[in-house]
């Protein structure tokens, strides 16, 4: 009879009725003690026993599960396979325990999967033998083990990474400390783990940390915060902070993790280059950046005011609009020096303005390298030499309208330049 209850094994000396009843009892009491579900089957695969355990775990009144298949509590992509295996089973049995490594797993009656481990024995009972299957949940554990290689990922991460990594208690004391952080800033873990993280910030700086903290206990994060700290050599370097909230499994705050960015070649660059953008907005002289192909890629104010062309107007135009015609072939000499690595210094010409306006310049010119040392394009340095000529036109007409003779002498006594009195003379 298929009634949901074990029965204990049958008495071999005849024993009395109440001897097997007292057996069965206490057979069945032991099987709904057990933590475990426990589910007898027999050789043909059908339920013939489950405890309590098992109707908790596979959500199945025991009525509904006994006479049916064991693959009832089987995954449907496995039941085939399942079969399979029981069937090899039955015919060489023998006791498995848990924990052979094997991915098991269930289906329960709302047809969630979920891994189990599986225990197997067999006994043998009056109407043959039996399969004892001890069936555990491995959910919390599966969760567990999943959490601790989570953990050691994450650990790895921190030992390997690039960044400084450093946690810090809501107190301000030190409690990891990774070896990008060491470099970093000097301290080796022993020495700065258990101590206060103010010994990091420069004296001028030392609420810093209060301000942070309490922005991280209102809930709020604080990404690429730009500020200072002291190695433990003394020097000072900039860092860009990025701190987050660390939780216990409650949800509760109970610290920080720094992440610390050093920032200082960065701002080093920065102010280089903010200084250089100074000069070339601030400068006299047109300075002017051009591609290879002698495209206008950069245009400062002073070239604005001597050529009559605004940045809109000229970046990603030609400079050939700033030669006149018969001096094309000018920049394309000048830009063959350019890709050969060589300068070009002080070298007068003449340019037009955007009026048609011809005036003289010296130029110089220096090639531009990114950042492996390739020449990509090249700057121009004009300077407006209209006054210096004109300046220079009105001491020759004075020097040629003297009736005195004028005569110019090198330092090596060679004579380098007369006026016409000297020349009548």
């Amino acid at each position: 009879a298929r009634t949901g209850k074990p029965k204990a094994p049958a008495q071999s000396d005849g024993a009395s009725q109440e001897g097997t009843s007292t057996s069965a009892r206490q057979f069945e009491s032991l099987l709904e003690a057990v933590p475990d579900a426990m589910v007898g089957v027999d050789q043909a695969g059908a339920i013939r026993f489950v405890n309590r355990q098992t109707e908790l775990l596979f959500g199945y009144d025991r009525a509904d599960l006994v006479g049916q298949p064991i693959e009832t509590l089987v995954p449907e992509s496995l039941q085939q396979v399942h079969t399979g295996l029981r069937e090899g089973y039955v015919a060489a049995p023998r006791t498995r325990a848990m924990g052979a490594d094997l991915e098991l797993s269930g289906r329960q009656a709302d047809g969630t999967v979920f891994p189990v481990d599986v225990s197997l024995s067999h006994i043998d009972a009056e109407d043959g033998a039996l399969v004892i299957a001890t069936v555990r949940d491995m959910t919390d554990r599966k969760k567990a083990e999943e959490e601790c290689r989570r953990s050691d990922r994450l650990t790895a991460l921190i030992e390997f990474s690039g960044e400084a990594i450093i946690s810090i208690t809501l107190d301000g004391i030190v409690t990891s400390w990774n070896p990008a952080a060491e470099r970093l800033l000097g301290y080796s873990s022993e020495e700065i783990i258990g101590t206060s993280g103010r010994v990091l910030s420069p004296e001028d700086r030392t609420d810093e940390m209060s301000v942070i903290l309490a922005t991280i206990r209102a809930g709020q994060h604080v990404e690429h915060l730009e500020t200072a700290c002291v190695r433990k050599d003394g020097t000072v370097i900039t860092v860009s902070l990025t701190v987050s909230p660390i939780r216990d499994a409650a949800g509760a705050l109970i610290g920080v993790s720094t992440i610390a960015h050093d920032v200082t070649k960065q701002k080093e660059s920065f102010e280089s280059a903010r200084n250089l953008t100074a000069i070339v907005n601030d400068s006299d002289d047109a300075i002017i950046g051009k591609t290879l192909d002698n495209i206008v890629t950069s245009w400062n104010p002073a070239a604005e005011r001597m050529y009559g062309y605004s940045s809109e107007e000229i970046i990603g135009k030609s400079c050939g609009l700033l030669c006149p015609v018969d001096r094309s072939n000018e920049a394309c000499a000048a830009l063959a020096r350019i890709r050969d690595g060589q300068h070009v210094e002080h070298f007068e010409t003449i340019r037009v303005r955007r009026d048609g306006t011809l005036f003289p310049v010296s130029i110089s010119i220096s090639p531009v390298c990114d950042a492996d040392g390739t020449i990509i394009g090249a700057t121009t340095i004009t300077r407006d030499m209209s006054k210096q000529k004109q300046a220079f036109e009105s001491a020759r007409s004075m020097i040629e309208s003297s009736l005195d003779s004028l005569v110019s002498i090198s330092p090596e006594g060679k004579i380098t330049d007369v006026n016409e009195a000297t020349v009548k003379v």
